[in-house]
Formats: structure tokens, sequence, C-alpha cells
């Protein structure tokens, strides 16, 4: 472990020296700290695998999505829904759950064998969006404006819409690998998922809020400082999680909803300022997590993969989002160059990486391992795809700048 540590802080330090140098070159920081964490793997392989099934990797994994989920909610431009509540609605509550939809038949299809549970779980591994460590896209000028505010509003919230999903999941899939276990019930799975969900959006609204007003009253009053805002908003996550943790409530879910109070309820006049702080904690948490799925897609990989996932991932990856998105926009003011865009650009990041981890911790070997595949595949499909690819697809479908206004 203290080689993996000295690893990652060379690469983070190296990457700071030549930061500008990628963004010119269009390069996404997944590449370069997965292919380190990919060679560092092949030297901590036995390591790895009990450090995954560890309850501490649990935990470190709930506690970094907790940060970013957050982050992601305090983070979206225009308003709590963007420039086109119309279009956001469509993508959140439209073609989202289409999107999971399809990747469970899909999974019926192509992985058969896995229960119902299981594949439901896997669906919430590979849907939700990450452009936390592929910014540079959503700065991309080439790009209409109204499409990056759109996916900066999916990215925002996406990930924690999934959240409650993948908790039913969780909760029904690890009583089906307990071999039919009651919890494996689908009423009991609620029973058990529905009042951590509950406990947590209570939690973290009521903080958000109260956070949110007392911040207000007292900048009024003159009795903040701008550092002290600043590390107000690193201690609402770790605070909401905490709260609801020792409530018997989900910690991510918690400050999931209280990123959503604090940014509707706040009242300060620089937001995006304060937030720089939890900004750079989240973007270095996000690198972290990049060179740890490198190395554990060394330990995923070393038995091969089988045809039937590379194909379920590369579906996954194209029409399972880019299908529900085409249909959903239709009507709001997008054409068809834009619903492409906003279908194909869709990077898998972070909460796919810990829905991944989270589940390898918890489910048993014959469901873990199918999981932790289609987990790495995707994620490494996204990388090459988004980050690799993504330049030319914007050139393919702007050849010219769009001089059209936002909508």
């Amino acid at each position: 472990m203290v080689l993996s540590l000295i690893a990652l802080s060379l690469v983070v330090a190296g990457w700071a020296l030549v930061a500008n140098g990628f963004e010119r070159r269009r390069l996404t920081v997944p590449i370069l700290f997965v292919g380190a964490g990919v060679l560092v793997g092949f030297s901590t392989h036995d390591a790895l695998a009990t450090a995954l099934n560890a309850n501490a990797t649990q935990h470190a994994a709930e506690f970094i999505l907790s940060i970013l989920l957050f982050v992601d909610a305090t983070d979206v431009r225009g308003g709590l829904f963007g420039r086109n509540p119309r279009a956001a609605f469509r993508v959140l509550l439209v073609a989202l759950p289409l999107s999971l939809g399809s990747a469970v038949l899909l999974g019926l299809w192509l992985l058969p064998g896995l229960p119902w549970a299981v594949l439901l779980l896997i669906a919430c591994i590979v849907v939700p969006t990450d452009f936390a460590p592929a910014a540079a896209i959503l700065r991309d000028d080439r790009i209409p404006e109204r499409v990056r505010n759109l996916l900066n509003v999916e990215a925002g919230y996406n990930d924690g819409i999934v959240s409650p999903v993948f908790l039913f999941a969780l909760a029904l899939a690890v009583g089906d690998s307990g071999g039919g276990a009651p919890s494996a019930a689908p009423w009991r799975a609620l029973r058990h998922a529905l009042p951590d969900a509950a406990i947590a959006v209570v939690v973290g609204a009521v903080l958000g809020a109260v956070l949110a007003q007392l911040s207000t009253l007292a900048q009024r009053r003159g009795l903040m400082t701008a550092r002290s805002r600043r590390v107000l908003l690193v201690i609402a996550p770790v605070l909401s999680h905490g709260v609801s943790l020792g409530l018997h409530g989900n910690g991510f879910v918690a400050a999931f909803v209280c990123g959503i109070a604090f940014h509707y309820l706040y009242d300060g006049e620089a937001l995006q300022h304060d937030l720089e702080l939890l900004d750079d904690l989240g973007f270095l948490l996000t690198l972290a997590m990049w060179f740890v799925f490198g190395s554990v897609s060394v330990l995923a990989l070393s038995d091969g993969v089988p045809w039937r996932t590379v194909v379920f991932c590369g579906l996954a990856l194209t029409v399972v989002r880019m299908a529900p998105m085409l249909g959903a926009l239709t009507g709001t003011g997008f054409d068809v160059r834009d619903r492409t865009m906003v279908g194909w650009l869709g990077p898998r990041g972070t909460p796919s990486i810990v829905f991944g981890l989270l589940s390898f911790n918890l489910l048993d070997t014959a469901h873990e391992t199918p999981v932790l595949l289609v987990t790495v595949v995707v994620v490494l499909g996204s990388v090459v795809l988004h980050g690799v690819g993504y330049p030319a697809a914007v050139q393919a479908c702007y050849p010219e700048p769009d001089r059209r206004e936002a909508s």
C-alpha cells in the first residue's frame, strides 16, 4: 500500500505540472490515472484483492461518493434545473428510467443466469454519467452552450436519482446471493431500503436548509470570512453523511439531498467561488478513485472477459443511452445533432466505480465477479470512447461553430 501511495502522489504531481498541456490537447485525466493504476496493479494483485473485500473499503467508497454527490448537486449552473427545465426533466424522468430498464432487458439476453436483482444492480452501475474527470468537455466551446448546460444538469442529478434504486437492488441482490433468503423478496428489500432512503432524505433536506439559512444570516451580519464559507461547504456533506449513518440512514443519499437543499436555499452571491475548496477536494478524491480503478482492472481482467460482457458494455455505452435520449428530447428545441451529442457524451466515472466496488464488497463470489467485470469493462470503454473519441465526435456533429442562442 505504501508503494501505491507513493505512485499516486508522483502521478498527481506530474499531472499538476503539465495539466494545461492535457487540456490543450483535449486529453481527459482518467487516461493518465487509470494507466498508472494498471502499472501498480501488477505488483499489488494479492493485497488489492484482500483490501477490496474489507469493510474499510466499503465505508471509504461511500464517503467519497457522498462528497462527490454534494458537489454535483451544488454545481448545477443556470438555476436548479438549468436553463431548459423541460429538457432536464425529460432527461432525468424519461430517458434515465428507460436506460435503466433497457440495461436490465439487455442483461437478460447477454448475461444469462444472473438474477434480475443483480441485473438491476448492473444497470445502476452502467447508466449514471460523471463529468468530474472530464470537465473539459463541459468547457469545450465547440459544443453549443445549450447542450453543455443540459449535460451539466444531468451529471448533477442522475447519480443521486439512481442511488435509491441501487440501494433497493443491492438489498435484493444480497438476499439472492444468500441462496434465496427471505430478504430476497422484493417487499422485504423495500422494507430494508426505503427507511434508509427516507431517513437520508429528511436528514439531507433539514441539514441543507439549516446550513444554507444560517450561512446566509451569518454573511449578512459579517460573521463569516471567505475561508470559513469554503470550509462550511466541505463540512456539509461530511456532516449529512455522518448524521444519516448515525440514524441508520444512507450517507450518500443524505449528502446528495443536502446539496440540493443548500443550492436552492443559499442566498450568497458567490456560491461557485465558495465551492472551490470542495471542488478541489472532490477532484483529488476522483483522481484517487481512478487510480484505484486502474489497479482493480488488473485483478478483474486477469482471467479474461467473456464476449457477452464486452457486447453488453458496448451497447450500454451507446444504444442503451442514446436511444432513450433521442426519443426523450424530441420536441424540446434540440435538433438531431444536439440530441445525438447529448446521447453520445455520457462518460462513466466515479459513481459507476463506487457502485461497482460496493457491489463487489457485499455480493457472494458467484455474483461479485460478473458485476466487477462489467464495471471495469464499461468504465474502461468509456475512458476510450469519451476520453479519446469525444473530439472526433464533436467535430463530426459540429464541423462549424453553432451560433444559435441557448434555449
